[in-house]
């Protein structure tokens, strides 16, 4: 990128936030950090009203607005993919919004640009997963709306460990997609702690007049403690060639990361936080695959098949 172009996607990126950070600019463009100062500067000889703060970041002038910016070919491409995955994953009102802003960004787009969208269109598709809950009815925007005002959520939600329905009310922190599945992470009132809600599991919703002042840490915070929580254990298989075909789709519900072919085996490699469950998975497969590593994962196998005999023998 030349350093006209640079500057132009600088003076876009602080009109994009309230604040920008020169660090955010380095990393973005890969410059250094004497570089994003020299082009600050530039942008500033040319007239435009940058604010700055030592140790805060950067900043345009309020009610500074750059004109409509022309997007480049592979910026539309982006956001129609975006917009054919987020049908899928979004719930109905998020992708009515998205929806409609993607109706604006055509709006601007050269003629050539909507052609190549229009044809693209036949050429991409997201397919539904059977064994994926439709995320329609997720109602992701009211209860982002919850986090950013604070307000108290009242839920039916159905425990997949207690194998039933409570009530309870919840002080939303902050939501985030994994394996296709949506999580909330709220203070729950009724278990006095806080906890990860899936959200196709909460069977109904409703937005409470009472707002918490309760100082939550942040949600960042939360997600790395998730992450701790939810350790990965590289899990290393061989199955018969023969017998893959059967696995059919369901490796990549657990964890799936690649597969190399080994003398007459597929060698599989995965990441899994589950490996209870992914021993009873690999009772699926048992007969005609072997466990490299873990040790541990073969010892798991070991005792369930024990337990089916007696189960069997009883």
């Amino acid at each position: 990128m030349n350093r006209l172009d640079r500057l132009t996607a600088i003076l876009i990126q602080l009109q994009s936030k309230r604040i920008v950070k020169a660090q955010e600019i380095a990393e973005r463009f890969e410059i250094s950090l004497r570089t994003v100062y020299r082009d600050i500067r530039t942008l500033e000889l040319a007239g435009i009203p940058i604010m700055s703060e030592a140790g805060i970041g950067y900043s345009l002038m309020k009610d500074y607005r750059l004109p409509p910016v022309q997007f480049t070919t592979d910026e539309a491409m982006a956001f129609f993919t975006a917009d054919k995955i987020l049908a899928k994953l979004g719930d109905t009102q998020t992708r009515k919004n998205y929806e409609s802003g993607l109706y604006k960004i055509k709006s601007v787009l050269s003629h050539r640009e909507k052609e190549l969208l229009d044809d693209a269109n036949q050429y991409i598709s997201v397919v539904n997963n059977p064994y994926v809950p439709d995320s329609s009815n997720a109602k992701l925007s009211d209860i982002l709306q919850a986090i950013i005002d604070k307000n108290v959520l009242q839920i039916r939600y159905f425990s997949a460990q207690q194998f039933e329905e409570n009530s309870r009310k919840i002080e939303p922190i902050g939501m985030y997609n994994q394996s296709q599945y949506w999580y909330l992470i709220a203070w729950c009132r009724l278990r006095k702690d806080y906890r990860n809600f899936r959200l196709d599991r909460i069977r109904e919703i409703e937005k409470l007049p009472v707002r918490f002042d309760k100082k939550h840490p942040t949600f960042a915070s939360f997600l790395t403690q998730t992450a701790k929580v939810h350790l990965l254990t590289k899990i290393v298989i061989r199955i018969d060639k023969d017998a893959y075909r059967y696995i059919g789709n369901q490796h990549f519900y657990m964890g799936f990361v690649s597969e190399s072919l080994v003398d007459e085996q597929i060698e599989m490699i995965f990441l899994s936080s589950n490996m209870q469950g992914f021993s009873h998975w690999f009772m699926l497969i048992g007969g005609e695959a072997d466990i490299l590593e873990p040790a541990i994962l073969k010892e798991m196998v070991l005792e369930k098949i024990e337990n089916v005999k007696v189960r069997l023998h009883g």
